[in-house]
């Protein structure tokens, strides 16, 4: 007998095979582990052959179970995407909205504009993704992504939503006790804040690429993976950071860090930005809303701005991605 919620219970197993375990996908699902068993019991019943191989460890697919997944997974993403493009004529604000973003920048940014939205809004739900991999909206079935960086091509259509500078900081008490580097090369006798790991989205290799910075960079003597605890770090003086202005741009203008710029703040010359990324052509009303609300967050010129003390070639030859550009930040992104 033909199942009637066979589409509903593939999706059930895609999603076990995606999270390698029912209760991964009871959680995914908000659903209890024994209504996930349930429903793949169903969906082999109704196909007549065992899909799952379930043991205390680990399940496993069998053979059927892995044909059923290579062709299941693309069309239930068609599915999902057919659902996704037509729901956006009707233009109701309501269903589950999934973002991923930095978590810093999701944080102090994205919260209080999502705040705004649900209030005005009871019937959305949003799931918000605080990571630092570079997160796939087509892949991982994200309505949108927040990226921060350079640009290269690709078929996601992106949305500048700020600018971003790189600012070399430190606090007064630092400096003063340390003096101020007015130079790349007197860098390397500073104390300096660098990130934990992997290739962060800021670039010390950009300050190593020049004379002196080599050296200045191979002094750092704090290092840690959340832009939050370097912005904290820097602030008790333990050293000098190389920060985004959206983490401590509002500090600089407060005097609580102090804008340094040896060599002329090269770095800040080629264009970086903030960016909203989606994959569909066609934008739903959720995502309409919550981007406009998260530009009116950000503000323009952007609330941590007011922080430059000089023109750099960055802002002398500005060069603003425009709405619908396509493209997609670089992998030093957030």
């Amino acid at each position: 007998m033909r199942d009637p919620r066979f589409a509903e219970h593939l999706a059930v197993f895609v999603e076990v095979v995606r999270h390698g375990s029912f209760s991964g996908a009871a959680r995914r699902r908000g659903q209890t582990p024994s209504a996930i068993v349930r429903q793949i019991d169903a969906l082999e019943h109704s196909l007549g052959v065992p899909l799952l191989i379930r043991s205390t460890r680990a399940l496993t697919m069998t053979d059927a179970g892995e044909r059923l997944h290579e062709r299941a997974q693309p069309l239930l993403d068609q599915l999902i995407d057919t659902h996704a493009e037509i729901a956006a004529f009707d233009g109701a604000i309501a269903g589950t909205f999934r973002l991923a973003c930095f978590p810093t920048f999701g944080k102090r940014y994205v919260i209080p504009a999502l705040e705004r939205v649900m209030a005005d809004h009871p019937g959305l739900a949003v799931e918000l993704d605080l990571t630092e991999r570079l997160a796939d909206p087509v892949r991982e079935r994200l309505d949108a992504v927040i990226r921060i960086g350079r640009l290269a091509d690709s078929t996601l259509i992106a949305s500048k939503l700020a600018d971003q500078r790189r600012l070399l900081v430190a606090s007064p008490g630092y400096l003063e006790r340390a003096g101020r580097p007015e130079t790349l090369a007197e860098l390397a006798g500073h104390r300096l804040i660098d990130k934990l790991h992997g290739a962060d989205l800021l670039g010390w290799g950009d300050i190593a690429a020049r004379p002196g910075g080599a050296a200045a960079i191979a002094q750092a003597i704090f290092r840690c993976d959340d832009f939050e605890a370097m912005r904290l770090a820097c602030l008790a003086g333990i050293g000098i950071a190389f920060l985004p202005d959206w983490v401590v741009g509002h500090d600089v203008q407060a005097g609580r860090l102090e804008r340094l710029g040896p060599g002329g703040e090269h770095w800040n010359a080629t264009p970086t930005g903030v960016w909203l990324l989606r994959a569909l052509a066609q934008p739903s009303a959720c995502l309409r809303i919550i981007s406009a609300a998260l530009r009116e967050a950000i503000g323009d010129p952007p609330v941590w701005g007011g922080t430059e003390p000089r023109q750099t070639a960055f802002e002398a030859g500005r060069m603003p991605c425009r709405p619908g550009d396509r493209a997609t930040p670089n992998d030093r992104s957030g």
